[in-house]
């Protein structure tokens, strides 16, 4: 709605719940609703390309990035760095669109301490169908697979810290609840009463 600063949703889960598809089938459904591309030391996995997927930078810039205070959030995943540009994101809400972060709980709790936010966390619905979507998707290894669910306790014990749970066993009702999600913030009284002044005015008056 003109005028009306969007909302950052702030996405998170462990490796392999199905964040990113649910995500992207998110952006395709829902006009509005934008994605933060993170800046990451990672390598590009097959497929993945620059500016779409990531913004793929070496160690050392990314640390001066950081010494810089570019960064909204940042942690280290998995032996990975991954951060989100603060002034990009300040640009899209201000522009009125929602935006989308796909980062994780560490990274989550920084943005809860700067700005306004609506956090959702994405749990699998068993250990065993984590690991085996990890497997599935094959781009990691044996050790990171194992890493991966190793770390993955650490990361669901902080579940509890975000406003929505939403687990993705059937796809197409996961996506159904995260498009519900949104519909409901976007129907939240702060969001809609910019555009409907006119109205309340002329409902309240008299004769």
């Amino acid at each position: 709605m003109a005028g009306t600063r969007g909302t950052l949703f702030v996405v998170a889960a462990p490796s392999g719940a199905g964040k990113s598809t649910l995500v992207n089938t998110l952006l395709k459904q829902e006009p509005g609703v934008r994605l933060s591309i993170s800046h990451t030391t990672r390598k590009p996995r097959p497929a993945e390309s620059e500016g779409h997927h990531y913004h793929f930078i070496d160690r050392s810039q990314f640390e001066r990035q950081v010494a810089a205070g570019e960064f909204l959030e940042h942690a280290e995943v998995h032996g990975n760095l991954y951060g989100t540009s603060r002034v990009v994101v300040e640009q899209v809400l201000a522009a009125g669109h929602d935006l989308v972060l796909e980062i994780d709980w560490q990274g989550a709790r920084q943005v809860r301490t700067l700005m306004a936010c609506v956090g959702i966390f994405i749990l699998p619905p068993s250990r065993h169908e984590l690991e085996r979507r990890l497997r599935v998707r094959g781009a990691d290894s044996e050790a990171v697979i194992e890493r991966r669910m190793h770390n993955s306790r650490e990361e669901i014990r902080h579940a509890e810290e975000f406003d929505y749970l939403l687990v993705n066993d059937r796809f197409e009702e996961a996506v159904g609840n995260l498009c519900s999600i949104v519909h409901a913030v976007r129907l939240q009284r702060v969001q809609v009463l910019p555009s409907l002044q006119t109205l309340l005015h002329s409902l309240l008056k008299g004769g």
